[in-house]
């Protein structure tokens, strides 16, 4: 019995030294393969989205992953994913990083790492008028759309315990069903509601952003877990464009005046791992 505990003992001694020594070698892998794939929601503008020019997908995540590809030296290739999709593909291999609004949080490092914070919104719900809706804890009994996998649907029962939520696959599908009138309210980060509301042009006068935030989000790449060494090169390129100001001009490049929702200011730096309790 002690001869086959050693046995038991040894081998899985073996597989925690292979499994490091795996984990270790990400960057070589990447390097090796000569491309990082990374994973994006290509639905979330400006985040990233289809360019209706060009057919591509572009966005300030994408421009955050072309950066971390840039100095690995290797070629970009993008992966859509849906929301529920994105953990998954990364525990699983088949993506080396994920760029796509994924907000931090202390449950999901017990599946994953994070770079430092990209971005920091809060979520908030947009309504019909003809709701008579005012402010949150009016929602209650009534039902949200919102998107299925995200922190949108706890965050708004935690805020809302009565409510009844509907998830779609992508934002874009509970965004138009609630023009569609399927439900009163729409669940997302703040600067896709404000995205969104831009899309409706004329029919603005129909819809009010509740002023409530349901939660701070604080977003960030992720990376698979226990891969350090990656990690230190992603978090190395945030600082690097921190430091230089390209950081700055990606905003507002994505966020400023110019774009549709149209902010004025910068409030966060990456320089900190913050994390949305």
């Amino acid at each position: 019995m002690q001869a086959r505990n050693r046995l038991i003992a040894g081998f899985v001694a073996l597989a925690s030294l292979f499994s490091t020594q795996v984990q270790a070698d990400q960057v070589a892998d990447i390097k090796k393969k000569g491309e990082l794939v990374v994973g994006v929601l290509g639905t979330d503008e400006p985040n990233s989205f289809v360019d209706p020019k060009t057919r591509q997908i572009v966005g300030y995540d994408v421009d955050l992953a072309a950066a971390v590809a840039k100095k690995l030296g290797v070629k970009l290739t993008i992966k859509q994913l849906a929301v529920a999709a994105r953990i998954p593909e990364l525990e699983q291999g088949r993506i080396d990083l994920l760029a796509a609004s994924l907000t931090h949080n202390k449950e999901r490092e017990a599946k994953l790492d994070f770079s430092l914070t990209t971005f920091i919104t809060g979520q908030k719900v947009l309504v019909r008028k003809d709701s008579g809706i005012a402010a949150v804890p009016q929602l209650s009994g009534k039902k949200v759309l919102t998107v299925k996998g995200g922190t949108q649907e706890p965050n708004i029962r935690k805020a809302v315990p009565t409510v009844d939520v509907v998830t779609f696959e992508t934002t874009g599908q509970a965004f138009v069903a609630l023009q569609q009138g399927k439900g009163v309210g729409y669940v997302n980060d703040e600067v896709s509601i404000l995205d969104d509301y831009a899309k409706l042009g004329a029919a603005q006068k129909d819809y009010v952003i509740l002023p409530q935030n349901l939660s701070i989000e604080p977003l960030a790449l992720g990376i698979r877990k226990g891969e350090a060494g990656f990690k230190a090169v992603v978090d190395g390129v945030l600082r690097e464009l921190e430091q230089t100001g390209e950081a700055e001009k990606l905003f507002f490049k994505w966020y400023g005046p110019t774009s549709k929702v149209k902010f004025t200011s910068r409030s966060f730096k990456f320089d900190s791992d913050k994390v949305d309790s």
